[in-house]
């Protein structure tokens, strides 16, 4: 099972900046997640809220704000001193610093800016290094429409067989649903949701190895990988947990 450093390792520093970036890569995640949006001047910033008050000392939407503002905002401070002055990378540099280092998973939170992310990876040969991923069907989908080989998969809050067949027919590389769905125990709701996600793949229910997951905390999220429906990643804040 590989863990991946959720917004870096965003419980032991500043979400989504080079310093939780740093650190997770300390620890030894196996890949980074981060989020990006674009700036009003169509830069693309690594953030996870389309506003930047609860992460920077700026207001208002990232998309309303042009790079040279949002270079120069704190994104460190707020979660303490020693990270005051962190700034909100951009993308570009970012794979830049990290590409040959560690795999990234890129959440894309605004439609219409998924073909230039795709374009940013692709230009420094990084494609086989990275996944990319949204909540946003359309995103996913164009995604995979344009980039056959990349690797693709759809966020869901609700991995119901309907969910799932949708993710399969559009031929997506991982479905991606909160860590309760993975979790095995008793005939619960969520187990019986889990055993759907299994049967709508035409998976055996009972190949599903997860019980940890409930042990690591309920805000945990999951990667299952289409081909074989058995679960490959880990999203998690808390990855030296996970990694002792």
């Amino acid at each position: 099972m590989q863990v991946i450093g959720h917004r870096g390792a965003a419980a032991l520093a500043p979400e989504n900046t080079w310093a939780s970036f740093d650190r997770a890569i300390a620890i030894g995640v196996d890949a980074i997640e981060t989020d990006v949006h674009a700036t009003r001047d169509g830069r693309l910033v690594l953030l996870h809220d389309a506003d930047l008050s609860r992460t920077t000392n700026g207001t208002g939407k990232v998309s309303d704000t042009p790079w040279a503002v949002v270079r120069e905002l704190d994104a460190g401070a707020w979660f303490g001193a020693e990270f005051a002055g962190a700034r909100v990378p951009l993308l570009s540099e970012t794979l830049e610093r990290y590409g040959t280092r560690t795999r990234f998973v890129l959440e894309v939170k605004q439609a219409g800016v998924e073909r230039r992310v795709l374009e940013s990876v692709q230009e420094l040969g990084l494609l086989a290094d990275v996944t990319f991923s949204s909540f946003f069907f359309s995103i996913v989908e164009n995604l995979k429409r344009h980039a056959p080989g990349a690797k693709v998969g759809s966020l869901t809050i609700d991995a119901n067989p309907e969910t799932t067949q949708r993710v399969l027919d559009a031929g997506l590389d991982q479905i991606c649903p909160p860590a309760p769905f993975l979790s095995r125990g008793d005939d619960s709701g969520t187990h019986k949701r889990e055993r759907a996600l299994w049967e709508a793949a035409g998976r055996d229910a009972a190949a599903a190895s997860g019980t940890w997951y409930r042990e690591a905390g309920q805000g945990m999220g999951a990667t299952l990988n289409t081909a074989s429906m058995m679960a490959a990643y880990t999203l998690t804040d808390r990855a030296t947990w996970l990694k002792q």
